[in-house]
């Protein structure tokens, strides 16, 4: 039986191309020459990482909500 989740991404472009990682999986990350093959990347090693997990785990390390959000800051 397959479960869907909705589950937070960071992906970062650097001067290697893409790297991304999930921050409720702990050591959850991968990369990509672009930001569609790093998504591509870290949504299978998502998956891969979930598989290891009971589904009691799974919930477990779901449940923490996270938030991104750009603020502005006035530096002087």
């Amino acid at each position: 039986m397959s479960h869907s989740y909705q589950i937070s991404v960071v992906i970062e472009h650097d001067e290697y191309g893409y790297y991304a990682y999930c921050p409720n999986l702990k050591g959850c990350q991968s990369e990509g020459e672009s930001f569609a093959e790093a998504q591509t990347n870290i949504q299978e090693a998502i998956a891969l990482y979930l598989e290891t997990l009971s589904l009691e785990e799974r919930l477990l390390v779901l449940a923490k909500e996270i938030t991104t959000l750009s603020i502005e800051v006035e530096v002087a």
